[in-house]
């Protein structure tokens, strides 16, 4: 804390927190264009793994029809699109292929309430490359947990992203400083290539 990096191990995985349409697609109230370079950046993150036959795991909010915590097509008034199934799907821009795992998470962290500490355990994963939306809330929490469960937590700079422009650089300087690094793409990438 506040000293070193915790550096990439021998073993990563990618995990994708959120790329949703619920975040990404602006027609929804919950969503912006602000991802869609973050979202960019991530599919190139993404092919590098998979030809190195990394692990990616995929996070995204269960779709519950009846559950009020976003606004239905019956009071929706303010000019987006309601909250459906599709808001629930990760994006076609780094779509999942079978063999990747999505996880359905009703908390921020990717690891709260789910099974991924023990899926990257199975796989002896040592590092998690950390990359969606949105920086100062899941990003942040997914980052914290990785850190708690003792992996190398590493969040890719260009492959995450908030509504907020402010939210999201604060959140990258304080987080850096103490819970996981922030590294560049092209770092990044350049790892990959040696794994």
């Amino acid at each position: 804390i506040f000293q070193d990096r915790f550096g990439f191990g021998e073993r990563p995985a990618i995990v994708v927190v959120d790329f949703a349409y619920g975040w990404t697609d602006e027609a929804y109230a919950g969503g912006t264009a602000r991802l869609d370079e973050p979202v960019a950046r991530t599919a190139e993150l993404i092919e590098a793994g998979r030809a190195k036959n990394i692990p990616i795991i995929y996070t995204t909010s269960p779709y519950r029809p009846h559950q009020k915590l976003f606004k239905t097509a019956a009071d929706q008034s303010d000019g987006f699109r309601a909250w459906d199934e599709r808001a629930c799907e990760i994006d076609e821009r780094v779509k999942p292929e079978p063999r990747d795992l999505i996880i359905q998470k009703d908390s921020a962290s990717a690891f709260h309430g789910s099974h991924l500490a023990g899926y990257l355990v199975q796989h002896a994963i040592d590092t998690v490359l950390i990359t969606g939306c949105s920086t100062s809330a899941c990003i942040r929490a997914t980052a914290t947990d990785a850190k708690s469960y003792r992996f190398r937590p590493v969040i890719v700079r260009e492959c995450v992203g908030d509504r907020s422009p402010v939210a999201h650089v604060f959140t990258l300087a304080d987080i850096q400083a103490r819970f996981s690094d922030v590294v560049s793409l092209e770092e990044t990438l350049q790892y990959l290539d040696g794994v």
